[in-house]
């Protein structure tokens, strides 16, 4: 298959379309990115024909509807996105025949297990966005069995809006920050899931036999943590960069109630992906020096 077709990213905007983006133009990889209002998720009637125009060699869909606690007062819009915009995006690419992978979350669990999920554990969804994220895996599956649905967490970026870059506005808004230490899961990068997920959508294109390995894959990065030492690294590598960063307390999960309930633990057993396709992300901390080294330079642009 030419290698001047490009891979097609649904979603441009995000934090993950903007880091594959990234990732290809470092490699001199052929990638469009398109979003709305030329690729919409919640008008999946329109989708086959912009797909077609592009005559891409793989698809990913790194488009979602993510605002975890809105969902619960939008599910028709969450499952709009999520469900039926994935779906389409499946089976268009089942009618080209070319590599489809999509990104799915933790929150399909409901975190109630010991130890870290496995791809055959029954999945239950706490809140409507877990939902929607888990009937969006059976559309996919239904849509296009070769597709593969890759489950990731916590993902965060120097873009918009993550706990990343939350937790460094309030640092420089706020005394005191109390952040939840009874959820666990692992912060991963969205730099790093995209540099995976592009090696593989090239050894999808060009291996089409590798095509029968379709199905759900978790893929996070290596070692875990609490959203409260998560907090505490990304306030000590930032205070290590000469900012002031507050003081941080444990809380927990009751004491900072949302309008979704969340997994108490997130943890993702990743190693059917090591087996299959050689894919390991590296482990959180030094990804998260890399992302805060990425802000401070974004910030000296923005100050010169």
């Amino acid at each position: 298959m030419s290698r001047e077709r490009p891979i097609l990213v649904a979603g441009n905007t995000g934090q993950l379309a903007r880091c594959l983006v990234g990732a290809a133009r470092r490699r001199a990889t052929a990638l469009v990115s398109a979003g709305r209002p030329e690729l919409d998720l919640t008008r999946p009637e329109a989708l086959a024909q912009v797909i077609e125009a592009h005559a891409p060699r793989a698809i990913v869909n790194a488009a979602a509807y993510t605002a975890v606690d809105k969902a619960e007062a939008e599910p028709a819009l969450a499952m709009a996105v999520n469900r039926d915009g994935a779906g389409a995006l499946a089976a268009a690419a089942a009618r080209l025949g070319v590599p489809f992978i999509h990104v799915s979350t933790d929150y399909v669990f409901d975190g109630r297990k010991e130890a870290p999920y496995r791809e055959e554990d029954a999945p239950f969804a706490l809140g409507i966005y877990g939902r929607s994220k888990l009937e969006g895996e059976a559309a996919v599956a239904d849509a296009y069995s070769a597709g593969v649905i890759l489950r990731t967490s916590w993902v965060y970026s120097p873009f918009g809006q993550n706990f990343v870059t939350t937790m460094l506005r309030l640092a420089a808004t706020r005394e005191k920050v109390g952040v939840v230490d009874d959820q666990h899961g692992a912060p991963t990068a969205a730099s790093d899931l995209a540099d995976a997920i592009l090696d593989l959508a090239e050894r999808l294109s060009e291996q089409p036999r590798d095509r029968d390995t379709g199905g759900i894959y978790h893929l996070a990065a290596a070692g875990e943590t609490t959203w409260h030492g998560f907090a505490a690294a990304i306030f000590a590598g930032w205070a290590r960069r000469g900012h002031r960063v507050p003081i941080l307390e444990p809380i927990t999960t009751a004491q900072y109630p949302t309008a979704a309930q969340r997994p108490a633990n997130s943890r993702l057993d990743c190693s059917k992906i090591a087996r299959t396709f050689g894919l390991r992300l590296p482990p959180w901390q030094s990804s998260l020096e890399r992302c805060l080294d990425e802000l401070v330079l974004a910030q000296a642009e923005v100050q010169a």
